[in-house]
Formats: structure tokens, C-alpha cells, sequence
């Protein structure tokens, strides 16, 4: 296959544009594996349908896993300690408040810190105000122990699926690289 350089050029601002995947993975609140299908509609503006399919697809399924594995993670976790269905919710209020360090300062933080003490309060505090009303009334100190539990599995399958997208976002870079290179 013989490039010209617009479709040269293009191929490297595709794979940029996939790169971004892999920080996006780690930093909350940035966009992670959906550059990897924009990265693939990038090089299928250039090339064509017909010759970027397989990259798209690619790209398309595993942003698709990635997204299960985010659901799984906190469903998984909060499922198996019998969490209600707002300790996820709280860990979502809890991530934005930790990384936008609205979080009182510690000398030894920062938006990383935040980005797991958040979700871990976050969870922790509604599953602990959630258990201590009916019917399931447990008392102040059964609840909170409760919450920190919950908060704590909430954060480890939040770490889970960081870590299992940032396997995802790099396989997706080296198939597009793979396969676009034919």
C-alpha cells in the first residue's frame, strides 16, 4: 500500500489522538478509552470505510469493554457486601469533589489523593446514612463500619478498572497499529 502524504500525516494524528487514551485512563474525569474509536473515525476520514473497518471495530469493542468494566467494577463490589445502590453514587460525588480538591488540603496530596479518598468517603458516607434507616437499621457504629467497607471495595474495583483499561487502551494502540499498517 502506497501512502500519500495527506494519508500519511493523518495516520499520525489518529494515533495522537489514540495516545490520549492512555492518560485518560488513569486521570479521572478525563475521557479515556473513547479515543480510541475517535482515533479510528480520524484514519476512516482519510482511508475510507472499506480499508478502516477493522480498526474501528477494534476500537469500538474495546472501548465497549471498558465500559462494562467500569460498571462491573463498582456493581460487582457493591453487590457482594450488599451495598445499596447509592454507594456508587456517592463515589461518583465523592471522585468529582476529591480530584477537584475540594477536599481540605493535606501536605501530601493532590488531585491523585482526592481521586480515591473522594470516592471512598464519597461511598462511605451515603452507605453509612443509608444503613442506619429503615428497615435495615443497623446503629452509628455497625453503619460506618459498613460504609467504610463498602467505600473501600468501591475504591479497589475502581482501581481494578483503571487498571484493566489501561491494558485495554494500549492493546487498542497497538492494533491500530497493527492492523493500519498492512
Amino acid at each position: 500500500m502506497s501512502w500519500s502524504w495527506t494519508s500519511d500525516g493523518v495516520w499520525w494524528i489518529a494515533l495522537l489522538v489514540q495516545l490520549l487514551a492512555i492518560p485518560g485512563t488513569f486521570l479521572p474525569l478525563l475521557p479515556g478509552l473513547i479515543w480510541l474509536p475517535v482515533g479510528s473515525l480520524v484514519w476512516m476520514g482519510a482511508v475510507g470505510w472499506t480499508q478502516a473497518w477493522p480498526e474501528l471495530v477494534l476500537a469500538l469493542v474495546l472501548f465497549s469493554l471498558g465500559l462494562i468494566a467500569d460498571l462491573l467494577a463498582l456493581g460487582l463490589a457493591s453487590v457482594r457486601l450488599k451495598a445499596s445502590r447509592w454507594s456508587a453514587a456517592g463515589a461518583g460525588v465523592g471522585l468529582l469533589v476529591g480530584v477537584l480538591g475540594l477536599l481540605p488540603a493535606l501536605p501530601f496530596g493532590g488531585p491523585l489523593l482526592g481521586a480515591f479518598l473522594g470516592p471512598w468517603l464519597g461511598a462511605m458516607l451515603v452507605e453509612t446514612w443509608v444503613a442506619t434507616k429503615q428497615p435495615r437499621y443497623l446503629g452509628w457504629f455497625e453503619a460506618l463500619r459498613q460504609g467504610s467497607v463498602v467505600g473501600l471495595a468501591v475504591v479497589a474495583g475502581l482501581l481494578v478498572s483503571k487498571i484493566v483499561q489501561f491494558v485495554m487502551a494500549l492493546v487498542g494502540i497497538a492494533g491500530f497499529v497493527i492492523v493500519s499498517v498492512r
